[in-house]
């Protein structure tokens, strides 16, 4: 099976999670009128027993055409990722199936976008694209098992944007 990739957008990405990036209308404007606030951004959820963790993940590099062959979700908490640079890279999402993932989609964030994966939602591995990445991740941090893992038994390929 193989997967075009299409361009990070907040609509179609809604269902799976929040785009984080500083777009549209802000929310309001601080320091001194000098910055601009895009405020609460992210639908964050770390479930009962869980506290918010910041931890810094830093990926090996990927390429287009990509092999997906495992997806993973928590189902206890939210994960948001936000890289340290603005390199692009791969997102791949797929519905929920009665407890099963459905047929992934494939997005490449634009300069600035970060992502938050609602809680429960199958996702792909951390996959910068072009060079490693350093990403800043903010999650759910308790003493469950946050942690299923699907693979799938037909290879699915994410082509290249080109």
């Amino acid at each position: 099976m193989q997967v075009a990739p299409k361009p990070l957008n907040a609509k179609d990405f809604a269902p799976f999670g929040d785009v984080l990036e500083a777009a549209g209308q802000s929310d309001m404007t601080i320091n001194q009128g000098m910055c601009e606030r895009f405020h609460d951004r992210a639908r964050l959820d770390f479930g009962p027993g869980g506290k918010a963790g910041v931890s810094i993940f830093q990926a090996q590099p990927r390429s287009l055409p990509h092999i997906v062959d495992m997806v993973e979700r928590h189902p206890d908490g939210s994960q948001a990722f936000i890289p340290m640079s603005e390199d692009p890279y791969l997102v791949v999402v797929a519905q929920d199936d009665a407890g099963i993932p459905g047929i992934p989609m494939a997005f490449v964030t634009l300069p600035g976008q970060g992502i938050n994966l609602l809680r429960g939602v199958w996702h792909g591995v951390l996959c910068p694209l072009g060079r490693s990445g350093n990403f800043i991740v903010i999650d759910r941090i308790g003493n469950t098992q946050n942690l299923e893992e699907y693979w799938y038994k037909t290879q699915i390929v994410i082509q290249s944007k080109d």
